[in-house]
């Protein structure tokens, strides 16, 4: 697809310094652009680049002060990295769509229905009674459970297993290779030093907007549902067990493990490799740092926690900056011990 300048800075709502007749067909990173290409510029240690990209046209921010002649075509915008993004969504989507029809051989289960528009590719399975929305795309080898329900334009890709009774609304994207609704780990410790699965018979349900990464896993309840509230984003190789809450818009960054029965806020960040304990609960807007593990709940909002147990960021660092001087420190206290055994002279 190929579009000029003035349209592109149309839709962002941007104004053109430069020829905005100047035609684009791809978007790149600022350091490899040629021409055709459309970039950005946010981050200011990037600015050298701007000067000598090979792009036909950049995305800057309004309030940038040019230091040195460019030769592309500027587009100033409020907020250059949203308004890229925003570009990069639009492609996404027009990729994506051109997929349509039902390839074969694929399976449709008795009494399930799916929506105008829709793609299913080869070797994709879904089971029975099943109620599947308008523009639904589900790539090759993917398996939908019976009785789940997907709302329109959610996206499964390749291979993602979605358990029966799993419920995802609108517009979310579940990954190649994600397990949406698999068994809560949950075992009862038998007198004789077994373990007896406790049945697991709850499901899974995504609210509209939730991006679930490749290979994620998210249990289903041992009773009621595992919930993931609206607008949140699960990033590769995440653990999220039976009974968890996640609430909106909070983001989970790969490798992260949340125990059973956590509620997690709105608006949290967990960092990579994140632990969150059990029975928990972490109030809104709480940020946590990678390869921290929480061990009590949180209950003022907007707490920055690092470490193992993870505590305050600001005593996080206090207490790293002194660890890191405590070969220092112990070889003062000896001196000092030293000292103090020294009879004086008299």
């Amino acid at each position: 697809m190929e579009f000029t300048v003035g349209q592109i800075a149309e839709v962002l709502h941007g104004a053109v310094e430069g020829d905005a007749a100047l035609r684009v067909d791809r978007l790149a990173k600022i350091e490899e652009a040629q021409a055709g290409a459309i970039t950005f510029l946010a981050n200011p240690k990037y600015e050298p680049q701007l000067y000598t990209t090979g792009a036909t046209a950049v995305i800057v921010s309004r309030t940038l002060e040019l230091r040195q002649p460019v030769t592309a075509a500027l587009i100033r915008v409020e907020d250059p990295y949203s308004c890229f993004t925003a570009l990069l969504e639009f492609y996404q989507q027009s990729t994506r769509t051109g997929r349509r029809g039902v390839e074969e051989p694929s399976f449709l289960g008795a009494g399930s229905t799916i929506g105008d528009n829709h793609y299913r590719g080869a070797f994709s399975y879904i089971g029975e009674n099943c109620i599947i929305g308008q523009d639904v795309l589900i790539f090759p080898h993917a398996t939908i459970g019976d009785r789940c329900r997907i709302g329109d334009g959610t996206i499964i890709y390749a291979g993602a297993k979605i358990y029966a009774d799993t419920v995802i609304g609108a517009r979310c994207v579940v990954h190649a290779g994600a397990v949406i609704g698999s068994d809560g780990f949950g075992f009862a410790p038998q007198p004789d030093g077994s373990y007896r699965p406790i049945p697991q018979i709850g499901n899974v349900v995504l609210e509209d907007n939730v991006s679930v990464g490749a290979n994620a896993t998210i249990d289903c309840a041992t009773m009621g549902s595992t919930i993931i509230r609206e607008g949140s984003k699960v990033d590769n190789l995440v653990q999220i067990a039976h009974n968890v809450e996640v609430g909106r818009h909070t983001v989970i960054a790969a490798q992260t493990g949340i125990s059973g029965s956590t509620k997690i806020g709105s608006y949290c960040v967990l960092a990579g490799q994140t632990g969150i304990a059990g029975h928990l609960t972490l109030a809104d807007k709480t940020t946590v740092t990678a390869q921290s593990g929480v061990g009590k709940s949180i209950k003022v909002s907007g707490e920055f926690l690092q470490g193992s147990p993870a505590f305050s960021l600001r005593d996080s660092l206090r207490a790293n900056a002194i660890f890191r001087h405590l070969p220092e420190l112990d070889r003062r206290l000896t001196a000092l011990e030293r000292n103090a055994q020294t009879p004086e002279k008299s």
